[in-house]
């Protein structure tokens, strides 16, 4: 982080905040991660940068608000341009390994929030973040049978599940193999027998 860190605007060194932590995170593990470490990264003391945040929870809550927001917001954008729900779905698909692919910290960070044993505002916040995708996800499935593009016989809340779960099996398979990159050549064919899976036949 260049020096002039130190003389911008509140809002955007809480962004710059967000940034130094999602990047750190894909460098080491998150349960690591130290506010000393963030503010050595940032050209920052530790004073400057818990008068931005109480503390690092503080800290971990605006980083899964920007997960969220940007994630989210991504889908929503793709699922609207595509032509039709199952078209829909493989944009939201390959949106997502890409969000993966640019930013390899955040998956880092959310499994990592949600194995974490006590009920912190941060792990409901990544909660949250699952039930709205899903909630995204059951939408254009219904969209899809209703239009007769994806089979009526399809079970909606196991379909956005299996959904999820290729797109978490596979950016597992990212973090193991120490390469984000991976997924991005391996998710057409995941996504392919998804679709063979769930799309009606004539």
């Amino acid at each position: 982080m260049p020096a002039r860190a130190r003389n911008l605007p509140a809002d955007a060194r809480r962004a710059a905040t967000v940034e130094a932590v999602v990047a750190l995170a894909a460098e080491q593990n998150p349960n690591d991660i130290t506010t000393a470490a963030i503010a050595t990264r940032m050209n920052l003391t530790q004073g400057a940068l818990f008068r931005h945040f109480p503390n690092k929870d503080a800290i971990w809550e605006a980083v899964f608000a920007w997960v969220a927001e940007r994630l989210l917001a991504r889908v929503d954008r793709v699922a609207a341009a595509a032509e039709s729900p199952l078209l829909a779905l493989e944009a939201v698909f390959m949106t997502h390994i890409e969000f993966v692919v640019l930013h390899p910290g955040v998956p880092r960070m959310l499994f990592g929030e949600l194995q974490r044993a006590q009920d912190t505002t941060a792990k409901r916040m990544v909660r949250s973040l699952i039930q709205n995708y899903g909630a995204r996800l059951v939408a254009l499935i219904e969209a899809g049978k209703a239009q007769g593009v994806l089979a009526r016989e399809v079970d909606t809340a196991a379909a956005a599940a299996l959904f999820i779960g290729s797109v978490q099996g596979l950016v597992m398979q990212s973090l193991l193999a120490g390469d984000a990159a991976t997924v991005r050549a391996q998710a057409p064919a995941i996504f392919a027998i998804f679709r063979r899976a769930i799309r009606s036949t004539p």
